[in-house]
């Protein structure tokens, strides 16, 4: 087996055992990888109607073929699961250098089962893995959990681990990983923290043999080629990372404010990555050996700022910039900055935590929720507020033990669902899509719920890679978002960061055609892909995805978007726009080959080899 070490790691917490099993090859190379795979065994492994909280939820993480090797970006990695927040999937995705520690430690999953009597952690060098105590790690944040961790075993190892958030299982806690990156969507944190597990630590120099290593390297240079000329011209990415987009999504008028109420905001010019730069950065930074270093090192000095706000660590990046700030109608970059850092050390997801927040916001503003609940005022604009509001919610103190829920529950809780912003109850991202059709499906559609990672079309609707396409039509959206679900399944699956892949490793010209990527699965692998098999293991992939929400319970009614996309929009360039899911969500589901109820049909399922898990 190339590109894989063919072995998974499964751990059962409630035993206390590891055990080391062979991954079949046919099976790597007709779910492709990470994701794929790890689908592949949460179905077989549990009940999808299960409480994602109980023991007997699976928590998956998973590199894929491409993790760890010379692909542009080849250092990601998927945590999977039932998700505690929707009810659906999760399958968060991270960065940083804990992927290619994990693949190197010699293992291509770890799968954990049960629950632990006490918190332990699981610590994993090159092949020999042992279940440790974490009793003395229970309270701490991911920062003093990390460096605990590494003093008791090596400084070369790579930690991901929860917060406070994971341990008081708030429905919004992410892991944390190499002390700034998160796979943060969907409420894995909590899950990780339901079965008494604070960390997986690993570490290694064992690299899979590649089936054409010179081959690969060699398509490998074409794309890297272009990318560093794209660099030299002034990549955008490369100069601000995802902090310039506030002002591409102000100016189309689709940057959320005051909780998805409006799309422009005043303060955007104060909260982009021109005023990240001039005001907070100190060096660019990236995941590992990767190629685009779009991240940001930065620092928010307290004699400047205020003490309230000092600290030093990543970021933030726009989604956090869109959901703490704007969308709660907040200009203050440091206290941005300064949030982002304190959910990173607590363990909670910067999007769902500051929707969540922007929803109480509301509330409050519209005396729904008042000042002696919350225990003090909540008005839009106000950075200590939304600051007050996070150890909240990550301890489950006072009013946190309801923002620690999520927003649909929140707001359900006092009658006014219509004022959560979310699709599957799991948060916006940061583009409203009311000026963005093809991401209001995605939203919709997608096996996680609101995600833009699902399969970002705004990168043809409103940053035009490839071919613009305009973001108010209906027109076609329903083939785009499915063909935008599909090549973001291969990259997940294959273990690389979007951000290169789509731009690099696809025809963006032709369609958003993984032809190079194929290539380089195939030097890798040794596999036999091509464009359309590979888009086909793709689909099989994300409808077997979909088979485990039918399983779960879920069908059409689910499959639905934020009242509030149906309100017109009061002002900006999309004036008067919302959105008409049922316009699309027929043609959706005859494009994936599901009924009129959103369930896939045997038919489909027999075509993509999967009809036995129907």
């Amino acid at each position: 087996m190339y590109g894989w070490h063919g072995r998974l790691l499964r751990v059962n917490l409630t035993e206390g055992t590891l055990r080391e099993e062979t991954i079949p090859e046919g099976e790597s190379q007709k779910y492709i990888g990470g994701r794929g795979v790890a689908i592949k065994y949460l179905m077989e492994g549990m009940d999808p109607r299960a409480d994602a909280l109980s023991p007997e939820n699976l928590l998956i993480m998973a590199t894929g073929p491409l993790t760890s090797t010379p692909a542009p970006t080849g250092n990601r990695y998927m945590v999977v699961c039932k998700s505690p927040l929707t009810g659906a999937l999760a399958n968060s995705n991270s960065g940083g250098v804990f992927p290619t520690m994990m693949k190197r430690s010699g293992y291509d999953l770890y799968i954990f089962e049960g629950k632990a009597p006490h918190p332990v952690y699981l610590y994993v060098d090159e092949g020999k893995a042992e279940l440790r105590d974490a009793s003395h790690l229970w309270g701490k944040n991911t920062h003093e959990t990390e460096d605990i961790i590494r003093a008791e075993t090596a400084e070369d190892v790579a930690v991901a681990c929860i917060g406070p958030a994971g341990e008081n299982l708030a429905l919004i806690a992410a892991i944390i990983n190499d002390k700034h990156r998160a796979a943060a969507r969907s409420g894995v944190g909590a899950v990780m923290g339901a079965k008494n597990l604070k960390a997986v630590a690993a570490r290694g120099n064992l690299r899979p043999e590649l089936y054409d290593e010179k081959a690969m390297r060699g398509v490998v240079r074409e794309a890297v080629g272009q990318l560093a000329a794209d660099i030299k011209k002034g990549a955008t990415m490369r100069i601000y990372g995802t902090s310039y987009v506030p002002d591409v999504t102000n100016e189309a008028g689709i940057l959320p404010t005051n909780n998805f109420q409006f799309g422009q905001f005043e303060g955007a010019h104060k909260i982009n990555g021109p005023s990240l730069r001039e005001h907070f950065l100190i060096s660019h930074t990236g995941c590992y050996a990767c190629p685009l270093a779009c991240a940001r090192l930065t620092e928010v000095k307290g004699e400047i700022w205020g003490e309230k706000y000092a600290g030093q660590g990543e970021g933030p990046e726009y989604e956090t910039i869109g959901s703490l700030g704007s969308a709660c109608g907040i200009d203050n970059l440091a206290a941005i900055t300064r949030a982002n850092y304190t959910c990173n050390e607590l363990g909670l997801d910067t999007i769902s935590v500051g929707l969540t927040i922007a929803c109480a916001m509301e509330m409050y503003s519209k005396g729904i929720v008042t000042e002696a609940e919350i225990g003090q005022p909540l008005p839009f604009g106000d950075p200590d507020g939304m600051l007050d509001m996070l150890p909240l919610a990550a301890y489950r103190r006072g009013f946190g033990d309801q923002l620690a829920e999520g927003s649909w529950r929140l707001a359900t809780r006092y009658g006014h669902p219509e004022m959560s912003i979310t699709a599957k109850k799991l948060e916006f991202p940061s583009y409203d899509a009311r000026g963005l059709k093809g991401m209001g499906l995605l939203y919709a559609t997608s096996n996680i719920g609101a995600s833009h990672m699902a399969g970002d079309t705004a990168y043809t609707e409103l940053f035009g890679v490839g071919k613009k396409i305009d973001g108010l039509t209906y027109e076609g959206k329903a083939e785009l978002t499915k063909h935008f679900q599909d090549v973001f399944t291969i990259i997940d699956s294959a273990g690389l960061c979007v951000f290169v892949a789509l731009r690099y490793t696809l025809d963006t010209a032709n369609g958003y055609i993984p032809t190079r990527l194929t290539e380089i699965f195939n030097h890798a692998t040794g596999s036999s892909y091509t464009p359309d098999s590979l888009l086909q293991a793709a689909e099989r992939v994300y409808t077997l995805e979909r088979l485990f929400l039918t399983k779960a319970g879920m069908s059409r009614v689910d499959d639905t978007l934020a009242a509030r996309m149906s309100e017109p929009m009061p002002a900006g360039p999309v004036k008067g726009e919302t959105f008409e899911l049922e316009r699309l969500l027929d043609d959706y589901y005859v494009a994936r080959g599901w009924d009129a109820n959103g369930i896939p049909t045997l038919d489909r399922l027999e075509k993509l080899a999967i009809a036995h898990y129907a």
